[in-house]
């Protein structure tokens, strides 16, 4: 199959990738606020709204994120959206970095985008905070 290059891609989010976007975060908000260690998080859905979850935890963070996007582009053609979340670290005005979740999202034949929620782990879901997530630019297509 043909990548389409990036000049090609329509613009926009749908808005069930924005609803798959948007439970992957939550999910890994979830498991941060609990205590539990946030693995490589990446979801695929189909027309009919299927989806099928993937976990990368096996190998280093960077090796699992390339694991994930692998698997995100060799998807097959059902396949019309993802999402993939992971923790990271986002650099503030003053260039100190701040926990967050990482979030990339698209659609087959659409650019694909990332945002971010900044997080404080405290290991107690009561004291556990969050940010609400903010826009943190344009990613290579998820979907091949």
């Amino acid at each position: 199959m043909a990548v389409a290059n990036n000049d090609e891609l329509r613009e926009g989010v749908s808005e069930k990738t924005d609803q798959l976007a948007s439970a992957l975060l939550g999910k890994a908000l979830d498991v941060l606020a609990v205590g539990e260690e946030l693995h490589v998080l990446l979801a695929l859905g189909d027309e009919s709204g299927e989806v099928a979850s993937f976990e990368f935890a096996e190998d280093g963070a960077e090796e699992c994120l390339e694991g994930a996007h692998k698997k995100a582009a060799e998807a097959g053609p059902e396949v019309v959206r993802a999402a993939l979340a992971y923790r990271g670290a986002i650099a503030d005005e003053a260039g100190a970095y701040q926990d967050a979740v990482i979030l990339e999202f698209g659609e087959r034949g659409y650019r694909s985008y990332s945002a971010f929620s900044l997080v404080d782990v405290t290991g107690d879901e009561d004291t556990f905070g969050w940010t609400a997530p903010e826009p943190a630019g344009e990613v290579e297509p998820l979907l091949g």
